[in-house]
């Protein structure tokens, strides 16, 4: 009989569980007929909230939503990667890793070495959480609290560039280490390459920004970064250049012939664009006797296009000049009035538009990096002929200097096909003699 009624038990908790289990299954479903749920996960509540000082704080601190969120399995990069929930986690300043953990309708944070007393912690939550239903929060939130001292009012902004490549740079790590301490505070840069770390003490910062390619919010060999100091008393805003920082100096990769004067270089890096490329850095020698071959000049690439492109125009203002039977230029008004209203109903894009506007004012505080130049010889090359390019101290970003060489030939031009005749003349055949009979 005992055996019989623990097996009954037995069951009855064992249907229990599957009851459960089917029940929380059937309630992520809305009812039939119901409009699909559009509206992204809420926050509602923070624990410690935001503005608390928890002296002995212990546990996890939890982000609870209103329903249940993605557990966002995976994640892409290298060793040490952040994967799933965790990357949608930034805490800070904290030594060492950060274990987050998913609960259905919460997330659980705690520094892996324990709370330390007499910090004030940023927990930020990124955008882009989704729940079951692939709606996603788009506004992430900030939580600060502390362990013991009074909250500091500072505040560090700026914007994070990829020099070489001339555009933001969304999502870098920026690590900010108050001086002489080495734990930072830890943020992550926007779509546009802005930040903002509210709320940190005042004091002297070493600031990071980090390309983080392999996800693990450090920096790590190839990867594109930059750093500055910055005093900060109140609010201070700075630009950080990022770029691969690379400790062997450029090396010239190959030289090509564009014409009979010109010729390119490519170097292995960028170069620095704050020290000119000339004709002291850069010779021409013919071969095989090593003749030295007089330069007229080195630009690069980008100031050569633009050279030609003004000669050119200046080339053809001068032949309209000369040209009397030349039709008037169509004045500004001439445009069709279809195109005109068109012109006027484009859509104001607002921020957007005061965003780009910034960004290229920000890019032009520096002159642009590049790895391909154009020299023009102070003679002409001769066809068939063999020169070799030599380079010395050509210096990359990050003064790193290098010296190279490369040969080329000039080729010799194909002489021009001879005319085909089109038509041939020949006489025309005689008549063929009658058969006799």
């Amino acid at each position: 009989m005992a055996r019989a009624a623990r097996r009954a038990r037995w069951q009855a908790e064992v249907v229990g569980l599957l009851l459960t289990a089917l029940g929380g299954c059937a309630s992520m479903a809305p009812p039939p007929g119901a409009p699909p749920d559009s509206t992204p996960p809420r926050i509602v509540a923070v624990s410690p909230e935001s503005g608390a000082t928890v002296a002995d704080l212990k546990g996890d601190a939890v982000i609870h939503f209103d329903e249940v969120i993605d557990e966002m399995p995976g994640g892409s990069g290298g060793l040490g990667a952040i994967a799933g929930i965790g990357r949608q986690i930034v805490l800070s300043p904290v030594n060492g890793a950060v274990d987050v953990s998913w609960h259905r309708t919460a997330i659980h944070v705690r520094p892996a070495e324990g709370w330390k007393p007499g910090r004030v912690y940023h927990l930020q939550l990124l955008p882009g959480v989704v729940d079951l239903r692939r709606n996603i929060l788009k506004q992430g939130r900030t939580i600060i609290f502390s362990t013991g001292p009074a909250f500091p009012r500072a505040s560090l902004s700026g914007t994070a560039l990829l020099w070489v490549e001339q555009r933001a740079l969304a999502r870098a790590v920026i690590r900010a280490q108050l001086l002489p301490d080495t734990v930072p505070y830890v943020t992550l840069t926007d779509s546009s390459g802005n930040f903002t770390l509210a709320g940190i003490p005042p004091g002297t910062y070493r600031v990071f920004a980090i390309q983080d390619q392999n996800a693990n919010r450090r920096l790590d060999r190839r990867e594109a970064f930059d750093s500055v100091t910055v005093a900060l008393d109140s609010s201070a805003s700075v630009t950080l250049w990022t770029f691969a920082h690379d400790t062997a100096g450029p090396r010239l990769r190959e030289a090509d012939v564009v014409d009979s004067l010109t010729f390119r270089l490519q170097f292995s890096q960028p170069l620095d664009p704050r020290v000119r490329l000339g004709p002291a850095q850069v010779s021409l020698w013919s071969l095989p006797d090593t003749t030295p071959v007089p330069l007229h000049g080195v630009w690069t690439s980008a100031e050569f296009d633009s050279i030609q492109t003004v000669a050119r125009a200046l080339a053809d203002s001068l032949r309209r000049a000369k040209d009397t039977t030349a039709r008037a230029a169509p004045r500004k008004d001439s445009v069709p009035a279809p195109r005109r209203d068109a012109i006027r109903a484009r859509p104001d894009t607002g921020k957007a538009h005061a965003d780009t506007a910034r960004l290229r004012q920000l890019l032009r505080q520096r002159p642009i990096p590049a790895d391909h130049f154009v020299a023009q010889a102070g003679q002409a090359l001769k066809p068939g002929n063999k020169y070799l390019v030599r380079v010395s101290g050509v210096m990359n970003l990050n003064g790193a200097k290098g010296d190279g060489q490369a040969p080329f030939t000039v080729p010799v031009p194909k002489p021009a096909p001879a005319p085909k005749d089109s038509v041939r003349s020949q006489a025309p055949e005689p008549p063929p003699a009658p058969k006799s009979p």
